[in-house]
């Protein structure tokens, strides 16, 4: 691997080591459920996005154990109860992301730190409102950036859920569909609907589709049990591998969003058994069983490419109450079989306290603009012009980051 690893000065700073990792860099430089957008075309590649609702804390997800100012900056959630899991450079892996670890090591995942939104005023809503509609401000735009990238390619859309996300909202046809705690309905039912809607058109085509995608799901693998006896972590576990099944679908959809929720750590955040190694067990799995669906028969893995990422980060010292409270700059993961992976991109800031963003959260140096704008250009093939005025809205200054094969 082409890694490249130094050190430069900055203006604002002269003392302040950053690190720039990854080769080009240096150049260029509570489970919610699971949507799925189908598209017409016909390449065979797919794409994935897993958002994490609630700010994960890209400090513990990735610690940089070999920053100077780590341990005295992040106190005891700077240790681990077993070793973490390295990587290059300064960096880390949480100890409960094996299964990524071990995709970092084949070469299939990219890890980006320091990285986050334009928005800096840590509202929840208001971040996942930015992390959704690919703008700089809060409700400035009505529709989603993937909704709007694949009106591009003449895409059709489907949730797998009760709604259907910010992120896929355009002007693209949607179909939903979400796992149900109730029996299906009986063929008289189903007959008398067909009857009533007959004369309806919008109605007994969206009828005749709910047919269609209720039949595909049972031919895929029959899940019906409820979700939530399934617990959170094998519910997540379970809509990647139904996410897999569609995506695997030779005709099947083109890109799929996952969410995971349970990242709002304000307490007890370094508690083994606690929220945050919870969440990223269930990430983990999750992941894992995505990709262990796509890598079968056909292994359409090879021309995956998963983008994860959380509205915000965290702050960098621990709260009163053993957790962190809202931030700023994070971390992200771009993982799958077309991914130039085993790095870490990080125009790293560094974590003393005149380093962090108004003294207390890691600072963003890389626009998640710049890495979805990179893996829909190289991967989706939607034109920088259109990436730069329609998908994501005056964001010229934006360069893609360059993070595929």
């Amino acid at each position: 691997m082409n890694v490249r690893s130094h050190s430069r000065a900055t203006l604002s700073s002269p003392t302040r080591r950053r690190l720039l990792i990854a080769a080009g860099l240096g150049t260029t430089a509570t489970w919610s459920g699971l949507s799925l957008a189908a598209s017409g075309n016909t390449s065979g590649r797919r794409f994935v996005l897993v958002i994490l609702r609630g700010g994960m804390d890209g400090l513990s997800a990735v610690p940089a154990i070999g920053d100077p100012d780590f341990a005295a900056a992040r106190g005891p959630l700077g240790v681990f109860p077993t070793p973490a899991l390295a990587l290059e450079g300064p960096f880390a892996l949480h100890p409960e992301l094996g299964q990524l670890h071990a995709l970092y090591r084949r070469g299939e995942l990219a890890v980006i730190h320091g990285v986050g939104l334009a928005y800096r005023n840590r509202s929840h809503f208001d971040a996942q409102q930015v992390l959704e509609s690919g703008g700089t401000r809060p409700f400035e735009l009505a529709t989603g950036w993937l909704g709007r990238a694949l009106v591009v390619s003449d895409a059709k859309a489907i949730a797998l859920d009760t709604a259907v996300p910010l992120v896929l909202r355009g002007k693209a046809a949607i179909d939903t569909w979400a796992p149900s705690t109730l029996p299906d309905p009986s063929h008289d039912l189903v007959a008398r609907i067909e009857r009533l809607y007959r004369d309806d058109r919008p109605l007994a085509a969206a009828l005749a589709r709910a047919r269609e995608l209720h039949l595909d799901g049972a031919a895929m693998s029959g899940i019906t049990t409820d979700a939530m006896q399934l617990g959170p972590r094998g519910a997540f576990a379970m809509l990647a591998r139904r996410a897999a099944e569609f995506l695997a679908q030779p005709n099947g959809p083109q890109a799929a969003v996952l969410e995971l929720g349970g990242w709002d750590t304000h307490a007890n955040q370094a508690n083994p058994t606690g929220a945050l190694p919870y969440a990223l067990r269930q990430l983990d799995a999750g992941l894992a069983a995505l990709r262990e669906g796509l890598a079968a028969g056909d292994n359409v893995w090879r021309r995956t490419v998963v983008v994860v990422a959380s509205e915000f980060g965290r702050e960098v010292a621990i709260n009163g109450t053993l957790g962190t409270d809202h931030g700023t700059g994070g971390a992200a993961f771009v993982l799958g079989g077309a991914v130039r992976g085993g790095r870490v991109v990080a125009d790293w800031p560094g974590l003393a306290k005149n380093d962090r963003f108004e003294g207390r959260d890691l600072r963003t140096t890389t626009d998640l603009r710049a890495v979805l704008k990179g893996v829909l250009g190289d991967h989706l093939q939607v034109t920088r012009a259109r990436l730069d005025a329609e998908v994501f809205p005056e964001s010229r200054a934006i360069r893609p980051l360059a993070l595929l094969v």
